[in-house]
Formats: structure tokens, sequence, C-alpha cells
């Protein structure tokens, strides 16, 4: 029987629909998977799907006293004990583990401890293959973890942890070279893997994050209000200042809206700031984290989606943001920018409107076309609709990455 564990830096996430809609396809589909959270939520705002997630969660947690007290005699445990004790529980049931430690040489103790209690739990629990989100930590820890216990593992590269400036050329190789298959969101993201790791991503695969589109009926923009929503966390890389640089234009032509962003973030000050000394409070209004059905239903209310994307100073980027796929979906024309994957979506003239980063000016023209012309909101949307029908299905994508977990992985014979 095959049983998927899932590895997540954290779970549930607020901003990480995706991994919840994939697991949920999963499920429907009657495959077996455990969740294992690398940490404890941190978000106060939670989406209402994760209540229909049944996957049993594993929290990561310190070793018992009375195991610790038993292994080292010790009445203070420490962080150094609490580590060993994790590596003599592992060594129970995995053959051979202190001689496989050798492969964790350079990594974190944090993270060859994670891996620990990770292969060891996968091995009580008779997991047949892991699956991290993202190439950063939840990776790093499956990999050790697959070294172990001999479960092949895959991952899934969205975007941070791609292009990032805290990116290792060296680590990335590694967790490239070891995975039995690498999945990624674009082709944009697929081509950049292949030319910057040329030899260890050439098995890389492109599966596109996919939508329930039972949950999102299409309806038609012709006659909604002048409305532009951006919905999405107040940091850099969402572009929302340029986008409040763009409202400043509308309002110097006299065009008539309002815009609503939805969300929170390390910028909401700056951006309620730029707000005030542009004087476009009656304009624009920071509307904080809603639950997913209430920002589905705000969407579907404005006449466009303003997605105004940006590479930030770190490097760091959009790959192809889950809400943009939602509100194109929903028939809310979308305006974005042409930032890694988003012109594979964004078809500038045919699903959407594509302006240049950092360019308000040409946002805002965009913008203002499309809040007063109603038959081009139509064309888009429906246009935009069937792209999504065809390529984002979550059934249809998820199936796919099915099949490659029940991979043989590469260069197994090795590392089992």
């Amino acid at each position: 029987m095959t049983i998927v564990g899932y590895v997540l830096k954290r779970y549930p996430r607020y901003s990480e629909t995706f991994v919840v809609n994939e697991i949920l396809a999963h499920e429907a589909a009657g495959l077996n998977i455990e969740i294992f959270a690398l940490r404890p939520p941190s978000d106060t705002h939670f989406q209402n799907i994760i209540s229909q997630v049944r996957s049993p969660v594993n929290y990561i947690k310190k070793p018992i006293q009375g195991r610790v007290s038993e292994s080292l005699n010790s009445l203070a445990p420490t962080a150094a004990s609490y580590f060993w004790a994790e590596l003599q529980e592992a060594n129970k049931v995995i053959p051979d583990f202190w001689s496989k430690l050798t492969v964790a040489e350079g990594e974190q103790a944090s993270t060859v401890y994670q891996a620990a209690w990770l292969a060891r739990e996968a091995k009580l629990k008779g997991i047949t293959h892991l699956h991290a989100h993202f190439g950063s930590v939840a990776t790093s820890v499956a990999r050790l973890a697959s070294h172990f216990t001999g479960i092949p593992y895959t991952f899934t590269a969205h975007a941070k942890d791609i292009f990032h400036e805290s990116v290792e050329f060296a680590d990335m190789e590694r967790k490239l070279q070891d995975a039995a298959t690498v999945v990624t969101v674009s082709d944009y993201n697929l081509n950049y893997l292949q030319k910057t790791y040329p030899t260890a991503a050439q098995q890389i695969k492109r599966i596109y994050n996919g939508l329930d589109l039972r949950q999102l009926q299409y309806s038609s923009p012709a006659n909604r209000p002048p409305l532009i929503i951006s919905v999405g966390r107040l940091v850099e890389k969402k572009g929302l200042s340029i986008l409040i640089d763009a409202c400043a234009i509308l309002k110097q032509r006299n065009c008539e809206f309002q815009c609503q962003i939805v969300g929170t973030g390390s910028l909401e000050p700056a951006l309620k700031q730029q707000i005030q000394d542009l004087e476009l409070q009656s304009f624009i209004e920071i509307i904080g984290p809603r639950p997913q059905n209430d920002v589905f239903q705000l969407v579907q209310q404005a006449a466009v989606f303003a997605a105004p994307y940006v590479i930030g100073k770190d490097g760091n980027r959009d790959g192809l943001p889950t809400v943009l796929l939602e509100a194109i979906a929903l028939g809310t024309p979308c305006v974005s920018t042409d930032v890694t994957g988003i012109p594979e979506v964004v078809r500038h003239g045919e699903t959407g409107l594509i302006v240049p980063q950092h360019h308000p000016e040409k946002l805002a023209f965009s913008l203002q076309e499309l809040l007063t012309d109603s038959a081009l909101r139509v064309k888009l949307s429906i246009q935009a609709r069937q792209l999504i029908e065809s390529e984002f299905d979550i059934y249809r994508n998820t199936a796919v990455l099915r099949g490659l977990f029940t991979q043989r992985r590469r260069g197994s014979e090795s590392k089992s």
C-alpha cells in the first residue's frame, strides 16, 4: 500500500492553500497521506478548507524526559541530550543508522535532528514515499530522512526556494540530484532550473498548481462596479506600493474607482502611510486577511484583479500565485506583470493584460482600460477561464503527481 508523507516547514499556513488543495485532491482519489510539520503554525488566521483535510498531522516533538534521562543518566536535559536521544531512538528502527549519518556532514544540527525524527516516524508508520514542498528546510529534512531509510523522496520547487539570494548552489544541486523526481510549478521555473543546474535538473517536471473548479464557479464581469481588488501578503514582491501609485494616477485622471487590498504583512504600516501621503484614503482600503470563501466573494465583485508583482531586492519573487489563478477562474480579469511564470497564464490581450514591473503609469492605463471596457473584461475572462479548465484542474494535475510518487528512485540501490 502506498502511504505518502507530506513534509512541510509549517502546517497549516494561511498563504499556502495550494498545499491544502493538493492534499484534498489526493484524499479524494484514495491516497493515504501522513502530514509531517517541522514547526507548529504561526499564523493567526486560517483558511476554512483546512477543516476538510482528513490526513493526520504529526508535529516534531522533543523526546520524553524519561527517554533522555535513561539514555544519558542526566537530571538536566540539554539541546545536545535531546539530539543524542533522538539519534538513538532512530537507530532502534533503522538498520545501519550510525553509518548512514555520514551523509549529514555539513548540515545544520537542527536539520539532522528533524531528519532523524522524520526517518523514525516514517519507518514506524510504513511511509513508502516522502514529498516536500519548497526546496528549502523541508526538503533538506526529507532528503536526509530518505538517505537514512531508503524511502524515496520528491519535492515541489516554487519561487523563493529557487530565486532568493540565500539559495546555495551546492545545496540545491544535491537536493535535485538525490530526489526521485522534482516538480516545479511553471515552465519559467523549469527552464531556469535546467539552465542553472544543467546536470542535476534534467529530470524535473512541470506540474501546474491546480484548482478545484467545482468550488470556483465562473461569473461574467460584464456588469461589475469599478472596483479593483488585490489579494496577498503585504510584502515587497507583491508590488502593492506600485498599485497605490497607479491608483494616484487614476485619481488624477478622474477615473471612477475603488480599490481593496486583502491581506496582512510587514509592509502594512508603510503602505497605509503611502495611502495617506497621496490622499487616497477615500479610494483605497486595506482590509486585512479574510477566510477563503470571503475572498472569493470579494474577488467576484470586482471589475479587475491587480497583481503588480515584482522581483524583490533579495531576488525573491512569486512563481504562479494561486490567488491569481483563483481570480481568473472566478471570472475577474487580471492585470499582472511579466515576472516568472505569470505570462503563462496571463497572456497579454488573450487571457489578461501584462505590464512591466515597477511601472505605475502603464499599470494605471491597463486598470483603467478594464474598469471602463465591459466587452474587453468579458472577452478576457472567458478565454482565461477556458485556459484554467484545460491546464489547471487539480484532479488531473495531482493524478500526474501521484504517478511520480510510485516511480523508481534514481540511484536507489546506493542509498537504501
